[in-house]
């Protein structure tokens, strides 16, 4: 029996654990630079199945030895903020639309990067343990994937709105800044 109440709760939670997180950083750069509802279908689509892998394994993701999934983490951290880093720019800040625009992929390239970029990740596992705690599948899954789909969308959509005020170089350029430092971050709580 589906509840609103326990929907609604995982929605507040897993969605202020996941705002400031990578997703939105993600959605922001992706965002910029292909077209927002392909964009979204791939992530959308990338955090459904997290959820149900999460509300599958219950809280066993809980398990998972943390040094070795922050150590992944941060690594591809790493190698994000150095792709961003030197990737090739014609010179120009018009660059903002790589050629290939197909659906198929700019749709797995958002799929791609959410399925690698949360997996094990903190609201992964909080889902986990929402739907062991709850023991509903079924509100804890779509009050997670609401919550996943609302930060992804104000990512995309913040993404389009900012390349109206700055230049793509300068978001890049945050951007692996951003992700440079998580990678630090996450390698500094993997060998403390």
């Amino acid at each position: 029996m589906f509840s609103f109440t326990v929907a609604a709760v995982v929605f507040c939670v897993v969605f202020l654990a996941e705002l400031p997180d990578k997703t939105a950083l993600a959605g922001l750069v992706l965002g910029t630079r292909y077209r927002a509802s392909y964009v979204f279908i791939g992530v959308a689509t990338a955090f459904t199945l997290h959820v149900a892998l999460a509300i599958a394994a219950g809280s066993v993701l809980a398990l998972l030895p943390q040094r070795l999934l922050a150590a992944v983490v941060g690594l591809l951290f790493l190698g994000g903020a150095a792709m961003l880093l030197w990737q090739k720019d014609d010179g120009g800040e018009d660059v903002r639309q790589p050629a290939d625009q197909s659906f198929w992929k700019v749709a797995s390239s958002g799929f791609m990067l959410i399925i690698v970029a949360e997996f094990g990740d903190l609201t992964q596992i909080m889902t986990a343990n929402l739907a062991a705690r709850y023991d509903d599948p079924v509100s804890v899954g779509i009050g997670a994937v609401l919550a996943l789909w609302a930060v992804a969308g104000l990512g995309i959509l913040g993404g389009r709105a900012l390349m109206r005020r700055v230049p793509l170089r300068v978001i890049t350029r945050v951007a692996a800044g951003v992700m440079a430092t998580l990678g630090a971050w996450s390698l500094y709580e993997a060998f403390p």
